[in-house]
């Protein structure tokens, strides 16, 4: 089988370059079909007053996929303030760049942007981060400013055609992933494109082509200058997307994963992918998937505890405790401060590096008794006896030691110890100890009448 030669990666065009690749509606599989209601609105009102209107990004991706889509974003030549009068249920939002989102009934929301230029590359300095973004453009502009290949199309809906600008649909088909233009350039400008670009490897099974993933590996460390609050969103979107695991194999073989969890680093050696923490991190990636796939997402608290758990054992040493249940207080106010110090960098909120903290230290104490069969009496008295058992199951199958099962089940606790000490009855009435008789018929406190 011959080798396939690969056209050169045209670099960021303009509205000057070359005419866009359009297909027909017979060579795709994109119909109005699958598209929302309300978007079509959009889309037909925009057109019946004179302006250019598409579909654009992740919805033409997912529909060509064959997935459905979460969001319908629309692009426009129409201006903001145009879009305003056209459109009375709607509101203009946004700082760096000025975006319209048209309400419908039932709380759905349409986004509506005007094309945009992309305006980055008007930087002096090639290692200025990417700042600002506010100067509109045309379709062309639009799609070579946007981060991939695959993102950059458009379904128009005058002839039902898909339009690219890019090379997306042959990347599609091809199941590759790639940055449009300099991938150097464009990851200086704005880094995390790195994690858009692992993301959408994992969650369509893609790869990623040679001169993206070197870049990625090269800049891995300018993550760290991208604002807290973005990193935050977008690890959690990672988390939660149904693909975590791919995307934790992605991001240790590129060294991403070492950059967004630094206390990690020592635990996973000099090949992270293969080093001592990673089948178990892969594992309990896989738990996580597992339960986002049958609609059971994990709140942020156990989600990054469930991440921490190899640290956890290792360098504070969960499982060596002599007594777990007695060290549980004093261990996990050791790990709420450590937690503090390695989070620190993704802003978490206090009360999750709380709740983390928790569910950790008394992991060895849950996993200790999850064999016995009862569970002790002063355990299950615990606020948290439950949530404790769910953690502890959920560790279990990381490890092939429990079955998956679904989240309710891993909430029910199995039967108290009933061997354990019982509590005295308390005492019936109200009134105070003096005004107790004597069984024996004596007066108070036992004195004779």
């Amino acid at each position: 089988m011959a080798d396939t030669v690969e056209k050169p990666v045209p670099e960021i065009e303009t509205g000057s370059g070359p005419a866009p690749l359009i297909i027909p509606r017979s060579e795709h599989p994109v119909s109005r079909r699958d598209i929302d209601l309300e978007a079509l609105k959009v889309l037909y009102r925009l057109r019946d007053a004179g302006h250019v209107a598409y579909l654009v990004g992740g919805g033409v991706r997912d529909l060509f996929l064959g997935k459905i889509p979460k969001d319908f974003d629309i692009s426009t030549d129409a201006r903001p303030g145009e879009l305003r009068k056209l459109f009375k249920n709607s509101r203009i939002i946004g700082r760096r760049f000025r975006l319209v989102q048209v309400y419908y009934r039932g709380g759905k929301i349409i986004e509506v942007s005007t094309f945009r230029q992309p305006s980055e590359f008007d930087l002096a300095n090639e290692n200025e981060v990417l700042a600002a973004d506010n100067t509109f453009g045309t379709p062309a502009d639009d799609a070579f400013r946007r981060d991939l290949t695959i993102n950059a199309l458009f379904y128009e809906i005058e002839n039902f055609s898909v339009i690219d600008y890019t090379g997306g649909v042959k990347d599609l088909r091809d199941g590759i992933i790639r940055i449009i233009g300099d991938p150097d350039r464009r990851i200086i400008r704005d880094p995390v494109r790195m994690m858009r670009a692992v993301r959408h490897a994992a969650r369509g099974n893609f790869t990623i082509e040679p001169r993206t993933w070197a870049a990625i590996c090269r800049h891995r460390d300018k993550l760290a200058l991208c604002p807290t609050s973005r990193i935050r969103d977008e690890l959690f979107r990672d988390l939660q997307g149904g693909a975590s695991r791919d995307w934790a194999r992605l991001c240790l073989e590129s060294g991403l994963f070492q950059v967004l969890f630094p206390f990690y680093a020592p635990l996973l050696g000099r090949d992270p992918a293969t080093g001592p923490a990673a089948p178990q991190l892969l594992a309990l990636f896989g738990v996580i998937d597992r339960l986002r796939g049958e609609g059971q997402p994990l709140p942020e608290h156990i989600l990054l505890a469930l991440v921490c758990v190899p640290w956890a054992l290792e360098e504070m040493g969960l499982m060596a405790m002599a007594d777990p249940g007695r060290q549980s207080h004093q261990r996990t106010q050791e790990l709420t401060a450590a937690l503090t110090v390695h989070l620190e960098h993704l802003n978490i909120k206090r009360a999750v590096k709380d709740q983390m903290a928790g569910l950790l230290a008394n992991l060895p104490v849950f996993y200790h008794h999850a064999g016995g069969g009862d569970w002790p009496a002063w355990l299950a008295r615990k606020s948290y006896f439950k949530t404790g058992i769910m953690f502890c199951r959920l560790y279990q199958e990381a490890l092939g030691e429990a079955e998956p099962e679904p989240l309710a089940l891993a909430f029910e606790p199995l039967p108290a110890n009933r061997s354990a000490r019982k509590r005295s009855p308390r005492r019936r009435g109200r009134g105070p100890a003096s005004a107790v008789q004597s069984s024996k018929g004596g007066g108070i406190f036992g004195l004779k009448k």
